[in-house]
């Protein structure tokens, strides 16, 4: 199973960039389709409030439920003192499988942490270059799985990539996915260093085409097995982490 485990879906209401403005999905979904890609993690949009952009995704994760996989998105400083809730809702509710935490809008605090291992889901966290924050995180949260977008870097920045590489390699939960590395050969030294196991197919998706970013990974010609698990095996080890009954959400060996 092929999974794209970096996808933005539905409409943000901030209105000064593509990617807090719509993040719409048909042709996303098409062009998945014809690349191959079974299932993808969406999670919203920016968006002023988080709780209503979560329930937002909800219909529309159920509407496409043989191939969508949700995640809630929470804003560490606005959404503090509800997140437990947040998260709470969108897992129980809507049947979500992690969340995503985004640097621009705050870095994770203990109340996120501590709500995404009570539930056992992963915690996506795009930290914006900053890359010594995954040490706090992973220092405190030794038995949390971090997922670090773009390895650190959406900006192209070498110097938190190369970081997050030798953080892979010390922090045995934290992971990075592949969405809009432009330095490939960063991608290669992950597999090389840290091992296949820590790297996660990603497209950044609606924005970025989900078949270009899923041929960098079958560029780094890796052997079947390790290309098996970048390309789905590693999220869907992940996903299926989580502690709570699993009656209301998705199968993930559907296609």
């Amino acid at each position: 199973m092929v999974i794209d485990g970096h996808c933005h879906a539905g409409q943000g209401d901030l209105l000064t960039a593509p990617w807090n403005t719509d993040a719409p999905l048909h042709a996303y979904l098409r062009r998945a389709r014809a690349a191959g890609i079974d299932r993808t993690v969406v999670f919203p949009a920016f968006h002023s409030d988080y709780a209503v952009a979560n329930d937002a995704l909800a219909p529309i994760v159920a509407r496409h439920a043989r191939r969508l996989i949700g995640f809630a998105f929470v804003h560490c400083a606005r959404d503090a003192g509800r997140i437990d809730e947040m998260i709470d809702r969108a897992v129980r509710r809507h049947g979500f499988r992690g969340v995503k935490v985004h640097g621009h809008d705050g870095m994770p605090t203990r109340e996120v942490c501590e709500a995404v291992r009570r539930f056992g889901i992963p915690l996506l966290v795009d930290v914006v270059g900053r890359a010594y924050v995954i040490d706090m995180l992973a220092g405190a949260y030794p038995d949390v799985d971090f997922i670090v977008p773009h390895l650190g870097s959406f900006a192209d920045d070498w110097r938190a990539q190369q970081a997050v590489v030798d953080q892979l390699v010390r922090h045995p939960r934290v992971y990075a996915d592949s969405s809009g590395v432009r330095r490939f050969d960063y991608l290669v030294e992950v597999v090389r260093r840290a091992g296949a196991r820590k790297l996660i197919f990603g497209s950044d998706g609606p924005y970025l085409h989900p078949g270009v970013e899923l041929q960098k990974i079958r560029l780094l010609g890796m052997k079947p097995g390790d290309e098996a698990a970048v390309l789905g095996g590693n999220m869907l080890r992940l996903l299926r982490s989580r502690r709570l009954p699993q009656a209301r959400c998705v199968s993930l060996s559907a296609h």
